[in-house]
This record gives structure tokens, C-alpha cells and sequence, in this order.
């Protein structure tokens, strides 16, 4: 493991043994796919991000997704991830993933308790909760899809948040002038 972290394949195996279903596994590794690719085109610009972070975070976002696919699934892909002592880095990743990030506000509705922070702040979080965005049924769709879906599902903050995370990403990347 380098900087406390687990390999590919130990974080792989995580999901597993937390009991995710090889659905969600396989949208774990898309998503760490292209949060790698990313991270990696990031890097090669002179950005500095921890790219093994990334991956880490990417394949464990959804973890908790192996007890309830509602959005509780990040609560309890935290205390797994918590209990299986990984980083505070990683345990932010899958804290702060969730469609571009939950507010105060949206917590307190959710019943979450509100001293946590649920949007994401570093580069490497920003990362993996935009991948996630990217990833539908283990293939890469468009941001413009799932911006128009959180609209349809009546969450036009969100929407607003998703669409500010890929002007950045994109923006870093290279792809916007």
C-alpha cells in the first residue's frame, strides 16, 4: 500500500466483501477509469493530484451501496470505509461524492447529521464526484444527461452543482478555453 493506501485490487476486494453486487462494481471501476484518466491528463499538465488517491476513492465511492442503493449509501460507505481505517482522504471521497455534493441545508432535510461537510472541496474529490456524473450502467454518457436528469428529479441545485464542477474540470483539462 503507498501513503496508507489499499491496491486496485485490495480496494476491489473490499467491494466484494462488503457485499456489493458485480453492478456496482463494475460502475466502481468505470468510474475509476476515467477518474484515473483525468487525474493523469491533470498531471501531465504540471497540476498536482494524487492519482492512486483517485483511483482508491473512485473503486470505494459507492461502497455503501452494498446495503441500500438510496442516498444513504454514502453514510454507510463511510463507516465502512471508517472501519476498514482507511485515510480520511478516502473517507472524504466517499462522504463527498454524491451528486456533486449535498449541502448543509439538503443534510439537515436528509436527516444527515450537519457538522459534516458533503461537497467536494479537493481536487481529488472533485475528481471522482464529477467521474461518477460521467457513469451510467458502466458506460460514459454525456454531463448534459445527467444535468437534465437531477432537473427531471426536481433538484436544480444539483443540477447548478454538477454543471459548475464540469465547467472546472473541464476548464483544468483543457478541453475549454
Amino acid at each position: 500500500m503507498s501513503k496508507g493506501l489499499p491496491s486496485r485490487e485490495q480496494a476491489i476486494r473490499l467491494l466484494y466483501d462488503s457485499g456489493c453486487s458485480s453492478r456496482v462494481i463494475r460502475h466502481c471501476e468505470a468510474v475509476a477509469d476515467l477518474a484515473v484518466e483525468t487525474a493523469e491528463t491533470l498531471k501531465k499538465k504540471g497540476i498536482g493530484v494524487d492519482v492512486d488517491l483517485v483511483e482508491v476513492g473512485a473503486l470505494l465511492h459507492d461502497i455503501g451501496r452494498s446495503k441500500t442503493h438510496g442516498v444513504n449509501h454514502v453514510l454507510i460507505g463511510v463507516k465502512i470505509v471508517e472501519q476498514a481505517g482507511l485515510p480520511a482522504s478516502v473517507i472524504s471521497i466517499v462522504k463527498r461524492h454524491v451528486g456533486g455534493g449535498i449541502t448543509a441545508e439538503e443534510a439537515r432535510e436528509l436527516g444527515w447529521p450537519v457538522d459534516g461537510v458533503y461537497i467536494p472541496f479537493t481536487l481529488e474529490e472533485k475528481i471522482v464526484s464529477y467521474a461518477d456524473k460521467l457513469i451510467e450502467s458502466g458506460k460514459r454518457v454525456p454531463i448534459d444527461r445527467a444535468i437534465e436528469q437531477l432537473f427531471e428529479e426536481g433538484k436544480p441545485e444539483a443540477a447548478d452543482r454538477v454543471l459548475r464542477l464540469h465547467q472546472e474540470i473541464d476548464k483544468l483539462v483543457g478541453t475549454q478555453p
